[in-house]
C-alpha cells in the first residue's frame, strides 16, 4: 500500500475546501480548525480537514460557480468504505460531493483514507447543463 502525507499548509488546505487562505486562518483562530507549529510552517492534519470539509456540503448559489468547467476536479477524502471487493469513496472538492466506486484493491493501492488529497476525473456520455 502507498504512504500518502495527510498534512496539509494552508494554502492547500484552502485550495482542496474552496475557500481564501483567509478564511482558512479564521477557521484555526476560532478554534474550528486544529492546527500543528513544529518549528516550520502551520500544518492541519487530512482527517480534521475531512471533518471540516463534510460541513461545507452546501451547494453554491445559481452562477457562483463556472458552468463546462474542467473535467478534473481535486479534493479531499472524506469517507471510506471498503468491504472486500469493492470500496466507496467520497471526495469533497470545494463545495462539491463525489462518490466513486472502485475494487477495494485500487483503494488500498493508492491509499485512499480520510484527509488524503486525491483529484477526481470525470468522464460521461452525457452532461446536463442547466441555466439559472
Amino acid at each position: 500500500m502507498r504512504t500518502v502525507s495527510t498534512s496539509y499548509r494552508i494554502a492547500e488546505a484552502a485550495a482542496l475546501l474552496g475557500v481564501s487562505d483567509d478564511t482558512v486562518r479564521r477557521w484555526i483562530d476560532a478554534e474550528r480548525l486544529p492546527v500543528r507549529r513544529e518549528g516550520g510552517p502551520a500544518v492541519i492534519d487530512g482527517a480534521d480537514l475531512a471533518r471540516v470539509a463534510t460541513q461545507l456540503r452546501d451547494a453554491p448559489a445559481p452562477g457562483a460557480t463556472p458552468s463546462s468547467a474542467r473535467n478534473r476536479l481535486t479534493g479531499i477524502v472524506t469517507r471510506v468504505v471498503r468491504d472486500t471487493v469493492m470500496a466507496q469513496v467520497e471526495l469533497q472538492a470545494g463545495p462539491f460531493r463525489l462518490v466513486s466506486l472502485m475494487s477495494r484493491e485500487a483503494a488500498d493501492e493508492l491509499g485512499l483514507e480520510p484527509g488524503v488529497r486525491a483529484v477526481a476525473t470525470v468522464k460521461a456520455t452525457q452532461v446536463s447543463l442547466d441555466v439559472p
